[in-house]
């Protein structure tokens, strides 16, 4: 199987054909329109996307205090262990008022987003 990277949108496929845009010289513009962001994922999840964004917020404020908020990622290393140990608590708050469940979301979010740049011929 052949995979690689779409010339124009730089998406992952396997084959000829761009996943996002379905045809084998995608417009980059093109494939930004067929990913339906705000109606694919925004609109599904927006009281998760804000409580993920909260518990960005407070980790932040945890690990780098007093610094703009960013993914300091020197400590953020072992995505899929942390998800798992706060996969076993799911429906419950952490000791710092976060829900353990958005701590899965955040720690899978991380974990695709490695991946996906992982991926990507930077």
């Amino acid at each position: 199987m052949k995979v690689g990277i779409c010339d124009k949108c730089d998406a992952t496929h396997t084959g000829d054909h761009c996943p996002q845009c379905y045809t084998e010289k995608p417009d980059k513009h093109q494939c930004r329109k067929q990913t339906p962001v705000f109606s694919g994922f925004m609109r599904y999840f927006p009281l998760a996307m804000a409580e993920v964004a909260r518990c960005s917020q407070i980790a932040n404020e945890q690990h780098n205090p007093g610094t703009p908020m960013h993914w300091d990622r020197s400590k953020s290393g072992d995505e899929l262990d942390a998800l798992a140990r706060h996969l076993i608590d799911a429906g419950t708050m952490d000791d710092d008022g976060i829900r353990h469940s958005a701590k899965v979301a955040w720690r899978a979010m991380a974990n695709l987003q490695k991946e996906l740049e992982a991926d990507r011929d930077w």
